[in-house]
């Protein structure tokens, strides 16, 4: 075992003569450069990862990078050194608890897990802003003996960015949990964790023996040696599993009765191209653009995410890849459209409700019309689509297509080459209103592509983020499935092309269920695609659709739960 813990920085609240105004304001900038060139890494480190921790981990650090930007925290700090004539140091933790304390006195109705954690990820970065201009090392992981298990009190996002999985054989701690942003990085990594065991860091000393059972959740200090040699056999059993499935690499998707089901990956950067091949996923069925626009405080012109967009098609070496266009809003904080005016710099009070997706893109044409182009050019070295992220009626659709077709015949003008017959035009089915209108929408889209995640957020009503009513997020509530069973029918009753982008799409477990109600096509994080693979050869599809009637015949999510998984959920 290895305990870590973090050297606190400790600063006494000081006042300055006026004179040393100047100095003080050069050191707070020279905390902010470096804060965000040590953000800017940790961002980098991401690149790596699976989609499912970059989709997490991510948003978090572009709003750490946006508050050491042009934000409400770096302006007050300035002001506070100017004005109250105080230090950098005291400028930065006075300004950060005045934002922490002001959003947590928002009205008792509005989103109290929300405004914790806000006002968390503001103390955040005040601190580090503090360790940089007190040079305060922050902890340090690199004298971990290697088959180490980390044993600490909490360890942040960016505390786990710094880890070697190579090094690590588990993680424990007292704070946090399994559904947290630690404990997806950390499962991303690869690294079995048990986030939550109160008391273990005391209890536990260096250099002592540890057993994590990353799956069960448990942590045995001191083991005998009959639970060391069951664990160690659950590690060789886990091993052979992993090999077992890097050989599905080479298998076709096929079901037990030869029906083909194509499997695709989700992209959040270009940097995953390498596990997108890995995982033998038969194109891209998301490439999330945001990428492009993030971590710039100007927007990307039409050459640039030209470039861009070709060379990822182009990597895929003939396979489809699908793009949606910007999609702007909810936890997506992108300087670049603030700085240029494109969108408001205080956002909606629930983003997830506002400006957001293609109701910026049909205000703000240009933006809209940029990437489309780009997107045409690009598509000449390959199969490509093009998809509209939160549609919610007929009219958005028509409008978004009119603008395609006039940027097409622009293009042609000017000379450039892109293909005769357009990329096909796809809608995201991400709101209950857009699953409502499926018969409608399929009549003017080309194919439909169900985000499960926000439609189960916006259908419930839950925000799966927050802790009070995580428990409440269910994909498999009947309400959300029988939303998901009309879009698919709609679409099929087109003949129209029609996935499953979410995670339901990443669970194995689903994946019967999906086959049933007649999804053919998967798009998940390149690491599922393996096991998904496993379960649809081990699949039949009558079997399949016998069970999903069984299952959209009941009511009760208890009931279904335990039909599709095998257990119901706790009460």
């Amino acid at each position: 075992m290895f305990g870590a813990h973090e050297a606190p920085s400790i600063v006494a609240r000081q006042k300055i003569p006026a004179a040393d105004i100047q100095a003080q304001t050069a050191r707070l900038e020279a905390a902010i450069v470096q804060s965000r060139k040590q953000l800017t890494k940790l961002k980098a480190r991401l690149g790596n990862l699976p989609e499912d921790s970059q989709a997490e981990i991510a948003p978090l650090l572009d709003a750490y990078l946006q508050m050491v930007g042009p934000s409400r925290l770096v302006r007050g700090a300035r002001r506070r050194i100017a004005e109250m004539l105080v230090t950098a140091e005291t400028a930065v933790m006075d300004e950060t608890d005045a934002i922490a304390q002001a959003i947590m006195a928002l009205p008792a109705d509005d989103d109290p897990a929300g405004r914790k954690r806000r006002a968390e990820e503001v103390r955040e970065i005040g601190r580090r802003l503090v360790r940089n201009l007190t040079q305060t090392p922050f902890r340090s992981f690199s004298g971990l003996p290697p088959g180490s298990v980390l044993v600490c009190e909490s360890l942040r996002p960016a505390d786990a960015a710094l880890l070697d999985p190579s090094r690590l054989a588990g993680v424990a701690t007292d704070e946090g949990g399994s559904d947290g942003h630690t404990a997806i990085m950390l499962r991303a990594l690869g690294v079995p964790a048990v986030l939550g065991v109160a008391g273990l860091s005391q209890a536990a000393r260096p250099g002592e023996t540890v057993v994590i059972d990353g799956v069960a959740g448990s942590v045995v200090v001191n083991p005998s040696a009959e639970t060391l040699a069951a664990a160690r056999r659950s590690v060789t059993a886990f091993a052979r599993e992993q090999q077992k499935l890097a050989k599905l690499r080479r298998l076709a998707s096929v079901t037990t009765d030869n029906e083909a089901v194509e499997l695709q990956a989700n992209l959040e950067i270009p940097a995953e191209l390498p596990l997108i091949a890995q995982a033998g996923a038969a194109g891209i069925g998301l490439l999330r653009s945001e990428f492009l626009f993030m971590n710039r405080e100007t927007l990307p012109n039409e050459d640039e995410q030209t470039e861009t967009y070709r060379s990822v098609i182009e990597a895929m070496g003939g396979d489809p890849v699908t793009i949606r266009v910007l999609d702007w809003g909810g936890e997506k904080d992108i300087e670049a459209l603030q700085s240029e005016g494109v969108v408001p710099e205080v956002t909606d009070e629930n983003p997830a409700l506002g400006l957001r997706g293609i109701r910026l893109l049909l205000r703000e044409t240009e933006l809209f019309e940029t990437q489309l182009a780009a997107i045409l050019r690009a598509s000449t070295s390959g199969p490509t689509r093009v998809l509209l992220p939160m549609v919610t009626n007929v009219g958005e659709v028509r409008t978004a297509r009119e603008i395609y077709e006039r940027v097409a015949r622009r293009l042609r003008r000017r000379g450039e080459r892109i293909p005769e017959a357009l990329p096909p035009l796809g809608v995201m089915i991400e709101t209950p209103g857009a699953a409502l209108s499926a018969d409608a929408l399929a009549l003017e889209a080309d194919f439909f592509s169900i985000g499960t995640n926000d439609l189960t957020m916006y259908t419930l009503a839950v925000d799966r983020g927050e802790t009070d009513v995580a428990g409440l997020y269910d994909p498999l509530h009947p309400a959300v499935l029988r939303l998901v069973q009309f879009a698919t029918e709609a679409a099929l009753r087109m003949r129209m092309p029609v996935s499953v982008c979410g995670e339901m799409a990443a669970n194995p477990r689903l994946t019967k269920l999906l086959l049933g109600l007649g999804i053919r096509s998967f798009s998940m994080n390149a690491a599922a695609v393996p096991r998904v693979k496993q379960a649809i050869r081990a699949a039949n599809i009558d079997d399949c659709a016998r069970f999903a009637r069984r299952v959209m015949e009941q009511s009760d999510p208890a009931r279904i739960q335990e039909l599709v998984l095998g257990t119901a959920p706790p009460t």
